[in-house]
């Protein structure tokens, strides 16, 4: 069940939807708290290839389990960490902000992003409308220097008291194991956090990257209100590995990272982009060599031109996709740039009809995809 969010959490903004390149948005930020004047004017879909210029369509809820979040989200990884060196610290708390005025209420982070500079800048960016909002996080990790992980009983305690901290909240409204840790059984993971909400410290639980096995198990303890994984147009592991029909199954919501495939479907990189391995984790990943960037341009070319009869640019279409798949799917894409924000926002205004999403499809099944997601490292830590 959706529902509209009231009146004034909704974005405004042009009579178009403007590109990447071309959009411009003005902010000011007073005090605590941010006050925007958008550049997005909210042109609602009303056919194939139309839009009402006068027509907004407001940010709408979505259900996690039971837990009411925006239909998109924001995720806070690549202004701290990841996707290049970080974001100067004002930049990015004037991102979240505006994210907030524009109608986002799901903020996603975890300790181990930076590591832990996300949540420091998550907490303080948040504090004035801490009550508004939901933040989630995510632990499992070492953070030792080394990729291991670590979910143990007694590492999960210590670590929430500290994301608490640094996120200056007295509880997680969602709190994600980042990795299905094969050392701890998965029924001892969720029997800590259902203790952990008994306690007040975390109201939601969830599973980040784990098959359908380890959800099954792990809800049957404490019930999963969302998992995590990486689905996007070009990345379809969740239709074929059983994790999204058994998160429909037991009433379990979806969250997609990665849902402009981390960046490459906004058509901005191409075999001549250069990602520093120093800064970048996608400078590891296979989908990311030069090779595979120029072998996966058909899949960008394929949805700018479906985008263009739209009036919108291949983000909104990835993001209007994955919220046409199900109503459980709630999408993060990830941004340091005020205009990249306001071009996703703009996915809320693209209405995508069954000939759309039929048409999407078959031009779909004329593509391959090359390359693998992550590197092997990360990938073994992945469950099928």
């Amino acid at each position: 069940m959706e529902k509209n969010l009231p009146p004034t959490a909704g974005p405004a903004g042009t009579s178009r939807v403007l590109s990447r390149r071309d959009f411009v948005t003005k902010s000011v930020l007073l005090g605590a708290s941010l006050a925007v004047a958008p550049a997005l004017l909210a042109a609602r879909s009303t056919g194939h290839g139309q839009t009402s210029p006068t027509t907004k369509a407001p940010m709408k809820t979505r259900k996690l389990g039971t837990l009411t979040v925006s239909e998109i989200g924001a995720g806070c990884m690549s202004i701290s960490a990841n996707y290049g060196p970080p974001a100067d610290k004002a930049q990015g708390i004037q991102l979240i902000r505006t994210a907030y005025e524009q109608g986002i209420r799901f903020f996603d982070t975890a300790e181990v992003y930076g590591p832990y500079t996300s949540e420091t800048l998550v907490g303080e960016a948040l504090a004035p409308f801490r009550d508004q909002v939901v933040i989630a996080s995510k632990f499992g990790f070492k953070i030792d220097g080394t990729t291991a992980l670590d979910s143990r009983p007694a590492h999960i305690r210590k670590v929430v008291e500290e994301s608490l901290k640094r996120l200056r909240t007295d509880r997680l409204d969602l709190y994600y194991q980042h990795r299905v840790d094969p050392t701890v059984p998965i029924e001892d993971v969720a029997g800590t956090i259902k203790d952990l909400i008994q306690e007040g410290k975390v109201l939601h639980f969830g599973l980040s990257e784990a098959g359908a096995r380890t959800i099954r198990r792990a809800h049957a303890v404490q019930p999963v209100s969302a998992v995590q994984s990486e689905y996007s147009f070009m990345e379809r592991s969740p239709e074929h590995n059983g994790v999204l029909a058994t998160c429909e199954e037991l009433g379990i919501g979806f969250v997609p990272w990665g849902p402009v495939g981390m960046g490459y479907l906004t058509g901005t990189l191409d075999a001549r982009t250069q990602l520093d391995p120093k800064t970048d984790l996608r400078a590891g990943f296979d989908r990311f060599t030069p090779a595979a960037l120029a072998a996966n341009r058909p899949i960008v070319d394929f949805l700018t031109g479906f985008a263009k009869t739209r009036n919108a640019t291949p983000a909104q279409v990835s993001l209007a996709w994955l919220l046409a798949q199900k109503p459980f799917i709630v999408p993060i894409p990830g941004t340091r740039n005020q205009a990249h924000l306001h071009e996703n926002l703009g996915a809320i205004q693209l209405t995508l009809t069954p000939a759309d999403l039929q048409e999407l499809a078959t031009g779909f099944a004329h593509l391959r995809v090359q390359g693998s997601r992550m590197n092997a490292a990360q990938m073994q830590q992945v469950e099928a």
